[in-house]
């Protein structure tokens, strides 16, 4: 069955860095592609950037371009985000979706 959980969301200062984790209970994520999407307070969910299922290519929304960088560990089906030079309007609930499933999310809060 599977069952996307995010984790190591957090409070950050501006400038500071988290890595968030997805991991699959169902060992699927080796098998599919998968990406980050994040809903910052009072917006729309947005996507954030995403990475092909052997891991080889990835890509970016404008606004994390060069800041973020998504990974993937196929033999722990687990994906990362690794989030640098944190920003106040990065501050969002952050969720990892694979085709047909998210997951419930974390938060990220980037104080100025």
């Amino acid at each position: 069955q599977v069952s996307l959980v995010e984790s190591g969301g957090g409070l950050v200062q501006a400038g500071g860095s988290l890595r968030l984790s997805c991991a699959d209970s169902g060992h699927t994520l080796s098998k599919y592609n998968m990406g980050w999407f994040r809903r910052a307070p009072g917006k729309e969910r947005e996507f954030v950037g995403g990475i092909t299922w052997r891991g080889t290519t990835t890509t970016y929304a404008d606004s994390v371009k060069g800041r973020f960088t998504i990974s993937k560990d196929n033999t722990e089906n687990t994906a990362y985000l690794q989030m640098n030079n944190l920003r106040p309007e990065d501050t969002a609930i952050y969720y990892c979706h694979r085709p047909d499933y998210w997951g419930k999310g974390t938060l990220v809060t980037v104080s100025s």
